[in-house]
């Protein structure tokens, strides 16, 4: 493939996640390098929108490449290709279109409101396997990007239609008003572990076998 492939792991995951890893040894097999970084290597509970688009930056040097996403990593995958036009390809997992303004609706408003005036909410860190906190500037910052980022580049979608998470309507919004976006809403939940195998089997064909 031409240019580098870059993953961005999810909400309270990291680099080593089942996902990256299964991608990481798919591609590797085709011998192509899947980078995955740590998005959160400020430290979790100072994790932000900017700080994590700052990571995917440094790492990509202005470079043209493509990148995969899961979740919250989706939704940071078309932020930088809306940031930046090199960007070549995106390939999305259950993308978290909308992330700062659904946490008052999953939590309520008594335990949004108490998130906001202590600082801080506890979180199960799947990454860590331990409860783990996370700061409010997550949604600080995160009011200051748009909720359905406006790309250009090719984009392939795969979400969950019994996804509890991030519900598959944000992401049939996002394609209704992006043409170019090919979407496969599949019979799973926010994992999409269940549907691995006919996700690698697209991400090569729009990764390698389509330049071939």
């Amino acid at each position: 493939m031409t240019g580098r492939l870059i993953y961005l792991h999810g909400f309270a995951s990291g680099p080593g996640s089942k996902k990256a890893q299964y991608f990481r040894a798919k591609f590797a097999g085709s011998g192509v390098n899947l980078e995955i970084p740590d998005l959160a290597e400020a430290g979790f509970e100072n994790l932000t929108i900017t700080g994590q688009l700052a990571v995917i930056e440094r790492l990509a040097s202005g470079d043209p490449v493509s990148l995969m996403g899961s979740s919250l990593g989706g939704y940071l995958a078309a932020l930088y290709a809306m940031r930046h036009p090199e960007t070549q390809k995106l390939f999305l997992m259950a993308p978290a279109f909308g992330f700062p303004n659904r946490w008052r609706q999953n939590l309520g408003d008594d335990r949004f409101d108490e998130w906001e005036r202590t600082g801080f909410l506890p979180v199960y860190h799947y990454g860590q396997n331990a409860e783990s906190r996370i700061g409010f500037e997550l949604i600080r910052d995160g009011r200051a990007y748009p909720d359905y980022p406006h790309v250009t580049q090719p984009c392939v979608i795969y979400h969950g239609t019994r996804d509890d998470t991030v519900p598959v309507a944000y992401s049939q919004a996002f394609a209704g008003g992006h043409p170019h976006v090919e979407l496969h809403a599949v019979d799973s939940d926010h994992e999409l572990i269940g549907v691995l195998d006919p996700m690698w089997r697209r991400a090569r064909d729009f990764f390698i076998q389509s330049e071939t």
